[in-house]
């Protein structure tokens, strides 16, 4: 094992991770991988790898991350583009706690990387060692392969870096890429400026609208700032331009009463007001009262005289009733009468 190290070349430069489950120390090859090194240096610096999850852990073999989308598709480099390899001789993965940039071919790197958990020989001359884990943050690496994960090797649960820190910066000429905020930002201000234009080519009637357009704008920059009448607006050669009374000769025709004048006058409107009001209620009610009365009354007459109809021919029947049954009776009588009377022999 201690020839193992014997042979790796000496490290210059340090970054520490702070995770989840614990710091790491990493010790850079910045010599050896000059362009892996100076990326990853300035990225921490930025702060692009905070909050970035390891979205990749295959237990005994690696641990990648640094895909800020964390589907380990994303991620780019300093450099706006994919860098090559830097493939050294001394630097081989027989080991764990090797830091290698993740590729998806050759010389397509970005700003993913993995740390190895074991030996792997299969990745040499494929990716590019640029560090390796020192002191016993080797220990928290374990923690990590020691993670639950589902069947596409994601952890279940999130394993991510908190923040980095560079210790020691072996390019001391990096200068943060600040202006890309800068840049970001002065977009988000031209877009809000960009005013929409309307495509009219896109209609059927689209030469029709532009002109219709045209006249709006004309129309509104001749007259803004004042109010617009209908003559101004439509251009009817009916319509007259001119004002129907000039201000001053209608200041000239119209006197104006003083506040007595008014107070009287509107006094005297009131008090007519009123008068007539009453007038009105006292009339209009009396006729409709004589209306309805009358109305009843004819009504009632009419009630009694059907009741007088009705009673007389009533006591009509009752007295005819009465003689025919006096009638019967003095015949009944009679008949008795002759009954009783004594023959003649």
């Amino acid at each position: 094992m201690s020839n193992i190290y014997i042979q790796e070349p000496p490290t210059s430069g340090k970054v520490v991770l702070k995770t989840s489950f614990g710091d790491i120390e990493i010790e850079l090859w910045s010599r050896e991988a000059p362009k892996a090194c100076r990326n990853f240096v300035q990225l921490c610096i930025e702060g692009y790898y905070d909050g970035v999850l390891f979205h990749r852990i295959v237990k005994g073999f690696i641990a990648q991350g640094g895909d800020p989308t964390g589907t380990g598709a994303g991620g780019e480099s300093i450099y706006g583009h994919p860098f090559k390899d830097e493939i050294h001789s001394r630097l081989r993965f027989n080991r764990r706690g090797l830091v290698a940039m993740a590729n998806a071919g050759k010389d397509d790197n970005g700003s993913q990387f993995f740390f190895t958990l074991g030996s792997t020989p299969e990745l040499q001359s494929k990716h590019t060692i640029f560090g390796k884990v020192a002191g016993d943050t080797i220990f928290n690496l374990t923690k990590l392969n020691e993670t639950l994960v589902d069947t596409e090797d994601k952890p279940v649960y999130d394993q991510k870096i908190l923040k980095t820190i560079v210790l020691n910066n072996p390019f001391p000429d990096i200068v943060p890429r600040v202006e890309k905020k800068s840049e970001k930002i002065e977009k988000l201000s031209k877009k809000k400026e960009v005013i929409g234009v309307k495509n009219f080519k896109l209609l059927s009637f689209g030469e029709e609208a532009e002109e219709d357009e045209e006249e709006l704008i004309d129309v509104v920059k001749e007259f803004s700032g004042r109010p617009k009448s209908t003559h101004d607006v439509l251009k009817d050669p009916q319509l007259s331009s001119e004002p129907a009374v000039v201000d001053n000769e209608l200041a000239d025709d119209i006197a104006i009463p003083s506040s007595d004048q008014i107070s009287k006058i509107s006094i005297d409107d009131v008090r007519s007001k009123l008068s007539s009001n009453s007038k009105n209620k006292k009339c209009v009610p009396k006729s409709v009262e004589d209306e309805e009365d009358s109305d009843d009354y004819e009504l009632g007459k009419d009630l009694k005289e059907e009741k007088k109809r009705k009673a007389e021919e009533i006591r009509k029947e009752i007295n005819q009733i009465k003689s025919q049954l006096s009638k019967k009776k003095k015949d009944k009588k009679k008949d008795l009468d002759i009954d009783n009377t004594p023959s003649i022999p």
